[in-house]
């Protein structure tokens, strides 16, 4: 595969993780807003249940190939994104918990990025600046004090997502990769959810939202996203991610009855504009 076709191919993989992600922000608050299932449980059936499709998957594209791939160390990474994203969520706003997960995101995978000998260009650099102002804007109304703990459980998730963006950049098959990874991630979250047994909480609800986002929004958009990582710089990989908190917010005007209001528009402008201004540059910056 190569020229345009390359180009297609990648837009697809990365354009389908990003919806993912911002899917699993709408699952994740229609089963934990409404109080339809507890954090613990839905990291736990999360991850559960993508294991189990993806581990399905597996055994029928190699029912008789052997293969151990993913890691501890990416399971781990995986845990500690999903679990305290979980956590944090029933103490803080959609706004402030994603601007203090994507801005740490930005960080973690932009310093990796340049300490690997990665350089932005000026184009790139005015291209994250402008999207990185335009999620600022997008919910800077609902930004205020947050919750201390809310808020370091958020970063603890940033830190553990760009870990695991990071690792995927020199994994092997995404689609074994990803499903080791989750099965391990599954078996790490048991403990914490024993744990928690006195103030676990299940409806069926709350087991379906937390099935889609394993199965769907996780395992399918994961093993996306890893397959994604192999053709983009981690800068540039970093820099798409921020259109997620706008992709969640048009899914909670469609899927939570959320109003349309002009700043959704004007901030999907300028993100989605900065992102392209970054990544279409003229040939006069490279």
């Amino acid at each position: 595969m190569r020229g345009r076709e390359s180009n297609v191919f990648v837009f697809v993989l990365t354009l389908s993780a990003l919806v993912a992600f911002a899917g699993n922000s709408v699952l994740c608050r229609l089963a934990l807003g409404a109080r339809a299932i507890d954090a613990y449980s839905f990291t736990a059936v999360r991850l559960g249940s993508g294991a189990l499709a993806l581990l399905l998957l597996k055994i029928w594209r190699q029912p008789l190939h052997v293969q151990t791939n993913g890691s501890w160390r990416g399971a781990l990474f995986l845990v500690l994104y999903a679990l305290p994203f979980s956590l944090a969520y029933v103490r803080l706003d959609a706004g402030t918990g994603a601007l203090l997960l994507f801005a740490t995101v930005q960080l973690m995978m932009i310093g990796s990025g340049l300490r690997s000998g990665e350089r932005l260009r000026l184009f790139e650099w005015l291209g994250f600046v402008g999207a990185l102002g335009g999620v600022v804007y997008l919910v800077f109304p609902g930004l205020t004090a947050p919750n201390p703990i809310g808020a370091a459980l958020m970063i603890v998730a940033g830190v553990g997502w760009g870990s695991y963006s990071i690792v995927g950049k020199t994994a092997g098959d995404p689609g074994s990769v990803t499903a080791e990874n989750f099965k391990r991630a599954a078996l790490l979250v048991v403990p914490p959810a024993l744990f928690s047994w006195p103030w676990l909480s299940l409806s069926v609800r709350g087991v379906m939202l937390a099935s889609a986002s394993g199965v769907l929004a996780s395992a399918v958009g994961y093993t996306a996203w890893y397959a994604a990582l192999k053709y983009l710089p981690v800068t540039r990989a970093a820099l798409v991610q921020l259109s997620v908190p706008v992709l969640a917010a048009i899914g909670g005007v469609i899927f939570l009855g959320e109003p349309i209001v002009i700043r959704l528009i004007w901030a999907t402008a300028i993100i989605l504009g900065s992102v392209v201004l970054a990544i279409v540059r003229p040939k006069q910056f490279n």
